[in-house]
């Protein structure tokens, strides 16, 4: 059964430009559905939930404090994501993501383990996972040619530690072509002027 929140009525998915939306660590896809209202005319966004149950709500694999994380529980929560895609995401013209929190830690593994599978991401005040397994499936594209990434984040914002923001500064910098924005005072939350920003970075890439 697919249970993905839709942005559109099933009959007005076709030829369409699919968004994925992936929520963060204890959160749910109904916290994701603002996001929705950034999305191109020719979008539509689909909201998924995350397997492990974070009391209550929901997650992608389990986290400690310093975001360190177990690779089994990783490839087990992405292989969900591409058994979901391969069985769902038929008939649209592109797949896109965009990951909040440890969301953007799933949208970017799993860019890493289907590279050229995602027209575009997002990725907010989240980050990228710095596993050694995973490490070895990155190729470095040539200057440029790397798939379009939006990253936002709040530099104050205390939920992602100062480690893990280098790491990620550096993988996004080598691996996609990097459009990075930051909102002082946003916190670990959403802003509007970053729905802005994602609004308008999506219509670029999905025109």
């Amino acid at each position: 059964m697919d249970e993905a929140i839709y942005s559109r009525e099933a009959g007005q998915r076709g030829n369409t430009d699919l968004v994925v939306l992936l929520h963060g660590y204890g959160s749910n896809p109904e916290r994701m559905l603002p996001w929705f209202s950034a999305l191109p005319a020719g979008a539509t966004g689909a909201a998924l939930r995350g397997p492990l149950d974070v009391g209550g709500d929901g997650g992608w694999f389990r986290l400690d404090y310093f975001l360190a994380n177990d690779f089994a529980e990783v490839v087990s929560a992405a292989h969900r994501v591409f058994d979901w895609q391969d069985k769902y995401a038929i008939g649209y013209r592109s797949i896109s993501l965009l990951g909040h929190s440890q969301g953007m830690a799933m949208a970017t593994t799993l860019h890493r383990l289907r590279p050229g599978t995602y027209k575009s991401l997002v990725g907010l005040s989240g980050f990228v996972l710095s596993n050694e397994l995973l490490n070895l499936t990155d190729s470095e594209p040539a200057p440029g040619r790397g798939a379009p990434f939006f990253w936002g984040r709040d530099p104050q914002d205390l939920v992602i530690n100062t480690e893990a923001v280098d790491f990620t500064a550096d993988w996004l910098e080598k691996h996609t072509s990097l459009t990075a924005r930051s909102y002082p005072g946003m916190g670990h939350g959403f802003g509007s002027d970053e729905n802005r920003d994602v609004a308008s970075f999506l219509r670029h890439y999905l025109r």
